[in-house]
């Protein structure tokens, strides 16, 4: 056996084995019909950090200003307060935070319509927990995104 080959698939990874064996995974969004690429399309992982790194700052900035008084501590307990509000408020009524708007994302249902307010809840509480955030599908969906059926895309 060709020692080479054996050592590239492991460290491409178990994903690339499998589509070296013949398995066709498809692209991210192909199982919920989504396109390719394009809006409408999964939204890239870079912008979703992005995205969410301009919400944080904003509001730590938000709870600097109007809770802690110069706390630090006390300021990133209200900051997660505030996101909660801020993700809950923004998504439940635009479908996108401040941050997923400056980078051109939005916040779906599965089939394409808006999320409830029972299911933007559930998701805001999950993404406040960070953990389910960083548990992804093939399709690079959180778990935070699959408990409440939605779907990151680009607009």
């Amino acid at each position: 056996m060709d020692n080479r080959k054996a050592i590239g698939s492991w460290l491409s990874g178990p994903r690339q084995a499998a589509e070296d064996m013949g398995a066709d995974f498809g692209y991210r969004g192909e199982q919920l019909g989504l396109p390719k690429e394009g809006p409408g399309s999964i939204a890239p992982l870079g912008r979703r950090f992005g995205a969410i790194a301009v919400d944080w700052a904003l509001c730590m900035l938000i709870a600097y200003g109007l809770f802690a008084r110069g706390d630090q501590q006390a300021m990133g307990n209200w900051a997660l307060g505030v996101f909660f509000v801020l993700a809950v408020l923004t998504v439940g009524t635009v479908g996108f935070t401040p941050g997923k708007r400056l980078l051109g994302l939005r916040v779906v249902a599965e089939d394409g319509g808006r999320l409830g307010i029972g299911r933007v809840l559930v998701r805001s509480v999950l993404l406040c927990l960070a953990i389910p955030a960083l548990i992804w599908d093939r399709d690079t969906r959180g778990l935070h995104d699959r408990l409440a059926r939605a779907v990151q895309v680009r607009s």
